[in-house]
């Protein structure tokens, strides 16, 4: 499914969108499938699957440590893609990763792996719109968008280019720093969402954590909420995970409907 079909379905429905995100092999494949079929059970209208990488310079501690228990796991391009397939969501599906990991696979190659495997979107916090040219160019090819991340200190040039350029959805960065889970919605999410004037989506993350805070978020202007920590602390206690997964998604996006 198209990104842009789920949010012209959700705003048809006046629903705000629940992106939720945890990381692939956390700690298992297997664990994987079922933890995404727990999340769109909760009510997850996309699924971010982050596809590990050794140095990840967007993600915070929590995410980190899912990251190196999937990498421990022995999770890797090859077995993503296998692990991706073998889920067959009717809803959109995104990889979140660094740019290393494209450009060893080959970049013609690693996206016709996410058509093939059913990924809708790429979002690649490490790569710069300015040098996204050759990866976009594959991305059009074969009908994947390449989402961009605005942040509150990104340049009005660069946020042109990313406002034309952009596919799916707008990645804006709540507040300046890493991934991780807040107690408040900072001043700046308001002022990034009011500045950031566009027709395609836009969905917030960073540090989003409880449906109070994604209705406060979606009320502000944006039209989906991007929650990964917070699901991957749950995915960290080991403890009744798929429930609470499930409980956590269906407490977020009653909050946004």
């Amino acid at each position: 499914m198209r990104i842009s079909d789920k949010f012209s379905e959700l705003k048809r429905k006046k629903e705000g969108a629940l992106i939720a995100y945890i990381c692939a092999g956390d700690p298992s494949p297997d664990a994987t499938k079922e933890y995404v079929t727990a999340l769109v059970r909760g009510g997850a209208d996309i699924i971010e699957l982050g596809l590990p990488f050794s140095d990840p310079t967007a993600d915070g501690p929590t995410i980190q440590a899912g990251i190196e228990r999937a990498l421990n796991g022995g999770m890797n391009p090859d077995i993503y893609f296998r692990t991706v397939t073998s889920l067959k969501m009717h809803i959109p599906l995104v990889v979140m990763t660094y740019y290393n990991i494209i450009f060893k696979r080959g970049l013609e190659k690693f996206v016709k792996d996410c058509a093939a495997s059913g990924i809708s979107g790429i979002i690649v916090p490490d790569l710069p719109p300015e040098e996204s040219g050759e990866l976009a160019g594959f991305c059009k090819k074969n009908d994947v968008d390449l989402i961009f991340l605005v942040a509150p200190t990104t340049t009005d040039d660069r946020l042109k280019r990313i406002l034309d350029e952009g596919k799916g959805f707008i990645y804006l960065v709540a507040r300046l720093g890493v991934t991780g889970v807040r107690a408040d919605v900072a001043a700046s999410t308001r002022d990034i969402i009011k500045r950031v004037k566009t027709t395609t989506p836009k969905a917030v993350g960073f540090g989003i954590s409880s449906g109070k805070q994604a209705a406060e978020i979606i009320q502000a202007g944006a039209d989906g909420v991007i929650v990964g920590s917070a699901f991957v602390d749950i995915i960290a206690s080991g403890k009744d995970v798929p429930a609470r997964l499930e409980v956590l998604a269906k407490e977020l996006k009653e909050a946004i409907s």
